[in-house]
């Protein structure tokens, strides 16, 4: 697949870990997805870059112990002025969790809780644009939303980050509404108030392209993570939920007969 330049406006564009472990962080995800660790940037707290063939996929910052800050992939959606971004947010019931802070030429983040309580990340790219390649095996292939508050949380991502929304599913089984650029699908929103935990907030996942999602989880296991949820068939590819050694849930998504060719859907 070609690399992706940029992202639309609104759509995930990068993804990042928080661990309290990073060297078996570099281990466990570089035996499960070939990635390649880069060297840890000082200046920067020494947050590093995760590569796929030579282009960025993810990032990874040690979280400061004694803190209580769970080990997390995090998501971050593509603005083009963060300052603006936040505004919206506030002025739509969301809250600044972390004002707009440039990363010297990279771009600017910020970090911002949704109505309905999910964390989520914004990122106006400088010279690093997010990650440069998705939907294939051993990349960030789909990212999604489970909140308790579904009508808000689509008012919300349509309105701060004017996502052009599309619902699939309007039914008490599945109210389910993706952003949409063209035909293309680049991110969903699920109804979770009937199953989502009580102890479990409103949150957002991203699903990492595998091409046999149950060989995945048995390599997971073999290097210390966890199976959370066994392989499912579903119209959108085999789907999985797992953790890596130290406690991070991410998801997996391969290809199935109902999806023969993989796509962000």
């Amino acid at each position: 697949m070609p690399v992706r330049k940029s992202a639309p406006i609104g759509a995930p564009c990068w993804v990042d870990l928080m661990t309290s472990d990073t060297q078996l962080s570099r281990e466990f995800y570089g035996e499960l997805f070939g990635w390649v660790a880069e060297v840890p940037a000082e200046q920067f707290g020494g947050y590093f870059n995760f590569t796929k063939d030579g282009v960025r996929i993810a990032g990874c910052m040690g979280s400061q112990p004694g803190a209580g800050v769970p080990d997390i992939w995090s998501v971050y959606l593509a603005s083009d002025d963060a300052g603006k971004t936040l505004e919206s947010a506030v002025a739509n019931g969301g809250q600044i969790h972390v004002e707009a802070m440039p990363v010297a030429d990279l771009g600017t983040m910020a970090v911002i809780g949704d109505p309905a309580g999910a964390t989520v990340g914004v990122w106006q790219p400088g010279s690093h644009q997010g990650f440069g390649l998705t939907g294939e095996a051993g990349t960030p292939s789909w990212f999604e939303l489970h909140t308790r508050d579904y009508p808000a949380a689509v008012a919300f991502y349509r309105d701060v980050f004017r996502w052009n929304t599309n619902v699939v599913s309007d039914t008490p089984e599945l109210r389910y509404t993706t952003l949409a650029d063209g035909a293309q699908w680049l991110a969903g929103i699920m109804d979770a108030a009937d199953f989502l935990p009580e102890a479990v907030p409103a949150h957002w996942s991203v699903y990492f392209g595998v091409d046999d999602a149950d060989a995945a989880l048995a390599r997971i296991s073999e290097l210390g993570g966890s199976i959370l949820r066994a392989a499912e068939d579903t119209p959108y590819g085999r789907l999985a939920t797992a953790a890596d050694p130290s406690g991070a849930q991410f998801k997996l998504v391969a290809p199935n007969e109902a999806m023969p060719a993989r796509q962000s859907t």
